[in-house]
């Protein structure tokens, strides 16, 4: 026995969390590349690499799956995006690629861009929105409350909070073409006056 028993039913600090979040989603980007022959399933992959860090004792079993679910929502979220509008994951986040840190980008990036692959499998799941719950854990990107629309961004993997602006727990992520939308609305009205 690597961990004492105690151990599962004691919070573990949210860094660890947010360490795990990262660790996971490095794990899965390899095992993508080493078995891209293979074309693994996320689901499977995410499964093996859940698994093999609760042997390690890095997490608990709840931990695991819930970690695991985060990274498979934030990942297929990223591959819907990329699969419904052929363009790079820059808008999707919604912010400046230079403040995401490298190893991060790298993997979501890569993980995002092979599970686009398999979106057939995944096109029910695209006609409804993705709703994150205050609590979990994301990786980068913009969020917007449910509630009141306030924008919540995130450069790496963290916890999501309560709304700052309403107290809010449940987000969606930011539609980047609302965005276009509203910027190319401005500058239109800029232009006018």
């Amino acid at each position: 026995m690597n961990k004492p028993t105690d151990q599962q039913s004691q919070p573990r600090p949210e860094a660890h969390l947010v360490q795990a979040y990262e660790d996971m989603l490095e794990r899965t980007r390899t095992g993508i590349h080493e078995a891209r022959e293979a074309a693994p399933r996320l689901r499977e992959l995410l499964e093996r690499v859940r698994d093999g860090m609760v042997e390690l004792g890095e997490l608990t079993r709840e931990e695991a799956h819930r970690i695991s679910d985060y990274v498979q929502r934030d990942i297929e979220d990223a591959a819907i995006y990329l699969a419904e509008t052929g363009e790079d994951l820059r808008q999707w986040w919604r912010f400046d690629l230079e403040l995401i840190e490298q190893r991060l980008l790298e993997s979501f990036t890569s993980v995002a861009d092979q599970t686009s692959l398999e979106l057939g499998q995944w096109a029910e799941r695209a006609r409804r929105a993705v709703l994150y719950q205050a609590g979990q854990i994301t990786g980068p990107g913009t969020l917007v409350c449910d509630r009141c629309g306030a924008e919540t961004h995130f450069v790496r993997a963290g916890r999501i909070p309560p709304c700052a602006d309403c107290g809010g727990l449940a987000f969606r992520r930011a539609d980047p073409a609302a965005r276009r939308a509203d910027s190319t609305a401005g500058a239109d009205q800029t232009d006018a006056g």
